[in-house]
């Protein structure tokens, strides 16, 4: 770690601590948005928390919404000044999940149909039911979540007695 609390070998801090350049396209006190290097779109931005994280999952709760305002302005602004067909938005945790600087960041990737970053999901495949409704039931216990009744009727039903669609 550097005297600022910063990794020594994060780029993203570097750009921040104005170490290394970078074509900087919005700030505030929280945030810093920029081009990479090797965009992938024309328009392609990078948002990033000016305090470290390694990813979203690390992010604190205070600068999510901070980080979501930037990207919707930015976003706004893309949309606004290069009129794309489509946009998205991306953030990955991890290697597994394609991040390749360990500073928590956001795309924003202007799309046109027949750009060079194509389809972005795989093609589609049917998940069982049962197995759909363990993880729903698992993720709700984590979250404690309550009250859902209404909106997933089968929810009480015991496991195997969901409607399979296999």
């Amino acid at each position: 770690m550097s005297g600022d609390g910063m990794p020594d070998t994060c780029e993203f801090c570097e750009i921040v601590a104005r170490r290394l350049p970078a074509e900087v396209i919005f700030e505030t006190e929280a945030t810093l948005a920029f081009f990479p290097l090797e965009p992938a779109t024309r328009g392609h931005t990078m948002i990033i928390p000016k305090r470290h994280f390694e990813t979203f999952l690390e992010t604190s709760r205070t600068e999510v919404p901070l980080l979501g305002e930037t990207a919707l302005t930015l976003a706004r602004a893309l949309n606004a000044v290069l009129r794309p067909e489509g946009m998205n938005v991306i953030t990955s945790a991890g290697e597994a999940a394609s991040q390749s600087v360990m500073h928590m960041h956001i795309h924003l990737l202007p799309r046109w149909a027949g750009d060079a970053v194509g389809e972005i999901w795989p093609p589609k495949t049917p998940t069982p039911e049962r197995i759909l409704e363990s993880v729903a039931d698992d993720l709700r216990e984590f979250c404690r979540t309550e009250g859902l009744e209404h909106r997933n009727p089968e929810q009480d039903k015991p496991h195997g007695q969901h409607h399979a669609v296999e």
